[in-house]
């Protein structure tokens, strides 16, 4: 009998298939060029002779540092054909953290930008011992150029070799919490999540997608869907509001992905009330909730037009909170995380692994055939994370009657102070809504007296001066006094990791550091 893990084609393999469905159209454009469907093809082709020469044996960690561009996602695609596994370097990481993540994962070729990274491609080359080959996208004075090997390799029709137990995939979690860990994916685990997006996601019927955000991570997991559609990916490198203004009004772009800090800069640019985003149809963001009142301006300001994605490199997707749900009238719901996905079994559940009572805070966990299979190397995490069954995310929230879920916290970030057990999550949202507040994040700082204090870490909105006590009077007002800051700090910027989100990490060290002293 079949195994039914196995009934999804490889993921490379759909991808194969979509590009030969609309052989004329675009399937890639970025400022100064494109590649039609046709184009990718014969490129992925090329690449995959290369690869297959070099004899690696199968489920061979290929490493990328790559911005946003055509021609290495292409190279991924190839890699997994191949039956070799990719592991994407996070483009903002530092050198010990790449360093780390292909000593971990053993990698044996490292593939590289060589216009973007052609420098830090070279320290990697030159200090990771386990590299056997190095290609760069471009001439470097190291390495291979991959891109000069394709033109040798003269025309090669791409053909899927991969096999459903062969490694497809080891995406490294954001690490806010600790070393960064490889979660694995067989081709079987990483197959059914394009079909899962393309389900519950509002993705428009031709979608003109554009990539900001690095597609290492969650940006990435759109180009696939976006093809299976017959629409085109366009590509920005980075972040740059005004680039991203000029892009969606020239190229009429009905689709993006953005992370919560950057839509705040976009609502703060004086460019916005005179550029035309009519073309908009789904602007998804994820990484963190977004604050109620910047929400709000956002649909005034941009359109009906957000969606909210909520997942984790061990399983993603998990949950959406689609547009309807963004209802100026029923604000409530922007504190949602979502409604879970089809395609996804979601449960709240205690300590014990027991469901809790609707309403009742628990830990949000998950089966779907798109959970990760392990941490690489770490079966001691592995067994805690996928305990009975199911991935234990370590977000704890509630589920309404409806099944919305809520968020509270990161296990690990919960408060306890003075005997009660504070999700700083519960205090962020309250202060976020305030109009003087732009960003705001809560941790525990150590103190004498309540064993870990409240504290607020506030950037006030342009212009605006807010007042601690009044901020404080807040959420005593709404939360009860054991809520309640017993400080607030006021800074220019919070500290961020790679993936957008607030590194919590950075701002406890902080305060324990100088324990109740804050360098702001």
């Amino acid at each position: 009998m079949s195994n039914p893990l196995y009934a999804f084609p490889a993921v490379c393999e759909q991808t194969l298939r979509a590009l030969a469905r609309y052989p004329s159209r675009t399937a890639f454009a970025w400022p100064g060029g494109t590649l039609s469907y046709q184009g990718a093809t014969d490129l992925i082709g090329r690449m995959q002779s290369v690869f297959m020469r070099l004899g690696f044996a199968p489920g061979t960690r290929v490493a990328f540092l790559t911005a946003n561009r055509a021609d290495s996602w292409c190279a991924g695609v190839a890699a997994q054909l191949s039956r070799l596994a990719i592991t994407w370097l996070h483009p903002l990481g530092s050198l010990d953290d790449q360093l780390f993540q292909l000593e971990d994962s053993e990698a044996q070729m490292l593939i590289v930008d060589g216009v973007s990274f052609r420098d830090r491609g070279g320290e990697l080359a030159a200090k990771a011992s386990g590299l056997k080959t190095v290609f760069t996208l471009g001439p470097a004075e190291y390495g291979a150029d991959l891109l000069q090997a394709v033109e040798a390799a003269g025309s090669a029709r791409p053909k899927n070799l991969a096999q459903h137990d062969d490694i497809s995939t080891l995406n490294y979690t954001g690490g806010t919490t600790g070393k960064s860990k490889g979660a694995l994916r067989y081709h079987h685990q990483y197959a059914g999540f394009a079909n899962a997006i393309l389900a519950d996601f509002e993705i428009p019927e031709t979608p003109r997608y554009l990539t900001v955000a690095p597609i290492s991570h969650v940006a990435g997991t759109k180009v696939l869907p976006t093809l299976m559609r017959g629409g085109t990916v366009h590509m920005l490198k980075g972040f740059d509001p005004e680039a991203v203004f000029k892009t969606i009004e020239r190229e009429k772009i009905n689709f993006t992905l953005l992370v919560p800090t950057m839509i705040y800069v976009m609502l703060d640019h004086p460019a916005l009330d005179n550029t035309d985003l009519s073309s908009l149809e789904l602007l998804l963001y994820g990484a963190s909730a977004m604050s109620p009142s910047r929400l709000v301006e956002g649909i005034e300001r941009i359109g009906p037009v957000f969606s909210q994605l909520y997942g984790q490199t061990e399983c993603y997707p998990v949950s959406v909170l689609r547009k309807a749900d963004h209802d100026p009238n029923t604000p409530e719901l922007f504190l949602s995380c979502g409604f879970p996905i089809a395609a996804c079994q979601v449960k709240i559940l205690d300590q014990e692994d027991k469901e809790v009572a609707t309403g009742e805070a628990g830990e949000i966990c998950v089966r779907a055939t798109h959970v990760m299979a392990e941490y690489w190397k770490r079966p001691d995490i592995t067994a805690e994370t996928l305990k009975n069954g199911w991935l234990h995310t370590g977000d704890i929230a509630r589920m309404d009657e409806r099944g919305y879920m809520f968020i509270l916290d990161r296990k690990k970030d919960m408060i306890v102070s003075g005997g009660f057990n504070i999700f700083p999550r519960e205090v962020e949202d309250v202060l976020s809504q305030h109009a003087d507040v732009a960003m705001v994040a809560v941790v525990g700082v150590p103190d004498d007296k309540w064993g870990e204090a409240v504290t607020a870490v506030v950037v006030p909105r342009e212009g605006a001066k807010p007042d601690a006590e009044a901020l404080i009077g807040l959420v005593k007002a709404k939360k009860g006094s054991a809520h309640a800051p017993k400080q607030i700090q006021f800074v220019k910027e919070l500290p961020m990791t790679g993936v957008g989100k607030v590194d919590k990490k950075v701002l406890k060290a902080r305060f324990w550091a100088g324990r109740d002293r804050m360098v702001g």
